[in-house]
């Protein structure tokens, strides 16, 4: 299951049944669950911990060194989880302190060209396609979409169950449930076809909706204003609603809108 050109450090951890393709690079600090493959080119290195059945592309690389100016140097750490595809020349780097780890959950789907800076938190069921970035200590929600040519300036975070269009630039949080598109970024609408599709039923549909035309569609008011009266209003107690108040609440860059 390993090819004869590959070249794994001896000190590196890998679980039965892991395919390594031809030219493959792995290094001392990297530990592979079963059942994960490496197509062929793939290069993953630093304390890199990967879980079962991941695939990886060619010219993937994994775990590299973080980009930020502030890296002296320490073994700092990339976690994956499960189930997760790289296709190729995605890159992934470790986090820049020892205590923050770059993660990543499971079931995610990172299409060619995508990039992953150090410090992100990627969730679950998340879809970054080709050539879309996250900057440094970017947080993505489960089952976010960041469509082509799209990038989120670092420390942003892109909410749960949220579509963000392609060639977007991404300067303040994306709300969950909602679909961001443009440049300048603005919200143009709630997720519901993605929301439908994920299991949530038309009332739940329905009270999203209302919250998007309250906090979305009343320009003249600021959104704290808005955030003030949807939480006086029946709806606040709704679980999404509550999901899209706390959000917005715990905003430090500011919410598209």
């Amino acid at each position: 299951m390993i090819h004869p050109t590959a070249i794994i450090d001896p000190a590196a951890e890998i679980a039965d049944g892991v395919e390594i393709g031809a030219y493959s690079v792995i290094g001392s600090n990297v530990q592979i669950g079963k059942g994960s493959v490496l197509k062929s080119h793939v290069v993953i290195e630093g304390h890199t911990t990967i879980g079962e059945n991941n695939t990886f592309f060619p010219f993937s690389a994994i775990g590299q060194v973080t980009q930020d100016l502030k890296y002296a140097g320490e073994p700092t750490a990339l976690i994956i989880g499960n189930h997760n595809t790289f296709r190729e020349n995605t890159t992934v780097h470790r986090g820049t302190t020892e205590e923050v780890p770059t993660r990543i959950g499971d079931h995610n789907l990172f299409l060619a060209y995508a990039h992953v800076a150090h410090d992100c938190q990627v969730g679950s069921h998340c879809i970054l396609s080709n050539n879309g970035t996250l900057g440094g200590h970017c947080e993505m929600g489960d089952y976010a979409i960041i469509s082509g040519l799209s990038g989120a300036h670092q420390f942003c975070r892109i909410g749960e169950h949220s579509l963000v269009g392609g060639c977007t630039k991404i300067v303040q949080d994306v709300p969950p449930f909602m679909i961001v598109d443009g440049t300048p970024a603005a919200v143009r609408s709630p997720n519901l076809v993605g929301l439908q599709r994920r299991g949530f039923d038309k009332d739940e549909r329905r009270t999203i909706k209302h919250a998007y035309k309250k906090l979305f569609l009343n320009k003249d008011h600021s959104l704290g204003d808005l955030v003030v009266e949807l939480k006086e209003s029946d709806s606040a107690e709704e679980t999404h609603v509550a999901r899209l108040i706390e959000f917005i609440s715990g905003s430090e860059r500011g919410v598209i809108r």
